[in-house]
């Protein structure tokens, strides 16, 4: 026979019955107050009961919210598998970490794919986009500060902006069918920049620029 824990004999060396009694109770007590771990046998109550003791919320709706994964049925999935208001907050640390870069690349290629075509549209078409590109670039390096260039070309309203001004800054050349001004190299070449040259191929200004360049190189 096992021996009796000193605490519960008397002075006498006898089983104090009061004590163990009291001792009973208080087990008793205790056990009332104990979560037991759920399987997937456990009813429903005892899953709450495990889930409310752990820090589940009792719905969906009170977990901590994220602009990123700000959706009610992701939400709701965290709490069907059990998942604490911490561990939320920490999954929602995790994506931020290594979601949110990648989410602002894809914005911003897709950002770069609507501004393409966009300058499709308006140049009309790749190969005159890439034509007046070239033209814009030229026409910035020589008469815009760059800080201010590289601004404006950072979207497409201000690249067709840059677009508008040069066209605007172009000089007119009146000239009737068979003579031309005495034009200056970088005339001729300022010319070359206008759409009507590069992109349109306008016969009437070709062949005005043509001639201005025999007539200024036939003199020399």
């Amino acid at each position: 026979m096992e021996q009796i824990p000193e605490k519960f004999l008397d002075e006498n060396g006898e089983l104090n019955t009061s004590a163990l009694v009291k001792s009973y109770c208080e087990l008793e007590k205790k056990m009332g107050t104990m979560v037991s771990v759920p399987n997937e046998n456990s009813d429903d109550t005892t899953k709450q009961k495990f889930n409310h003791a752990i820090g589940v919320p009792d719905n969906a709706s009170e977990y901590p919210t994220n602009s990123l994964l700000d959706d009610e049925s992701v939400r709701e999935k965290f709490h069907e598998i059990g998942l604490t208001s911490k561990q939320v907050e920490q999954i929602y640390n995790i994506a931020e970490e290594f979601l949110q870069p990648t989410i602002n690349n894809l914005f911003a290629l897709q950002t770069q794919t609507n501004a393409i075509n966009e300058l499709k549209n308006f140049f009309g078409g790749t190969e005159k986009m890439n034509e007046a590109m070239k033209a814009i670039n030229a026409f910035g390096e020589k008469f815009l500060p760059a800080d201010a260039f590289d601004a404006l070309c950072s979207t497409p309203q201000g690249i067709q902006g840059i677009y508008k001004m040069m066209q605007s800054l172009e000089p007119e050349v009146l000239m009737n069918k068979n003579a031309t001004e005495n034009l200056t190299d970088d005339d001729l070449r300022t010319m070359m920049r206008d759409p009507k040259y590069w992109r349109d191929h306008d016969e009437e200004y070709v062949r005005k620029i043509e001639n201005g360049f025999k007539k200024l190189y036939s003199q020399k």
